[in-house]
């Protein structure tokens, strides 16, 4: 087993982390069904894998940056999969924002075939990952959860075990919620400031150290106010994250309307053609009693 991190996943996320990684020293193999997006990371100084199989082979750990349950089941388990190519023992570190049930079935057949397995999701998106100060909150058997925290110390600056397998994924849901809930509320406190004549710019310094402060009012705000939709993240995945915490919610049996009503209006945007754009659209929502979202 050598010193080299495969990455399976090499998209907007998996990027990121990969960027990062390879520029803090990390011998990386990289795997990615875009031919593209492997080559930006190879031009880092990576090294392209012609399948997770490949990448995975003598990896002293695996970190998955995919977008769905059944792609990362794919990704691990199918033809030419990570399971195919990792020796026994290796450390899978699931960095996607899957569901906790899921999870729990991956890692439960990851341990059947003698490897292990971290949910990881993380907080903190693109921005974040490029100087390895993102949040980072895990799932899985203690010592596997220290093995992965010194992985990935070099893209994080906090990271949590909650507690094992898919309590990672639990408490991503819940970052979600919190963060769903927060975009769509300055977003709402944008408009209410333009409409009222107030200088919206100012409001982050005005209420800075206050109860109302927080880090999306500070970065979102601004970028509200300059309808500056610049991609760090995509409306359609927090549809899908805020989709999970609702089937969590039905799970649990808990009451959730707040985050029903912020989903709905992620959904309409996401009908109105919005899903790939960042959070930062959020203000098409608000455009006016006079303006159709739909135009």
């Amino acid at each position: 087993m050598t010193d080299t991190i495969a990455l399976i996943g090499a998209g907007a996320m998996g990027g990121a982390i990969g960027a990062r990684l390879v520029a803090t020293g990390t011998p990386l193999a990289v795997f990615d069904l875009d031919p593209a997006k492997v080559a930006s990371l190879v031009a880092g100084g990576a090294t392209a894998a012609p399948s997770a199989a490949a990448a995975a082979r003598g990896a002293r750990a695996v970190i998955l940056s995919l977008n769905a349950p059944h792609i990362v089941r794919a990704a691990v388990f199918g033809p030419g999969g990570v399971a195919e190519g990792a020796s026994p023992g290796t450390l899978i570190i699931d960095m996607s924002s899957i569901d906790p049930e899921s999870t729990k079935a991956l890692a439960n057949d990851a341990a059947a075939k003698g490897l292990r397995w971290v949910d990881s999701p993380l907080s903190g998106g693109i921005p974040k990952a490029a100087t390895g100060e993102m949040t980072l909150m895990q799932g899985g058997a203690p010592d596997d959860v220290a093995a992965a925290q010194t992985i990935l110390s070099k893209v994080a600056s906090n990271q949590t075990r909650m507690g094992g397998p898919g309590a990672g994924q639990t408490t991503k849901l819940i970052n979600q919620v919190l963060c769903g809930l927060g975009f769509l509320a300055v977003a709402e406190a944008t408009a209410l400031a333009e409409a009222a004549g107030v200088d919206a710019k100012m409001i982050p310094r005005a209420l800075k150290g206050g109860r109302a402060d927080s880090a999306i009012l500070q970065e979102y705000m601004p970028r509200f106010t300059a309808r500056d939709y610049r991609r760090t993240g995509r409306i359609d995945n927090m549809v899908k994250d805020l989709n999970g915490a609702a089937d969590l919610a039905r799970l649990t049996h808990t009451p959730m309307p707040l985050t029903a009503l912020c989903a709905e209006i992620h959904r309409m945007l996401t009908a109105a053609g919005l899903g790939g754009e960042d959070q930062a659209a959020l203000m098409e929502f608000f455009k006016g009693p006079d303006k159709d979202l739909f135009e």
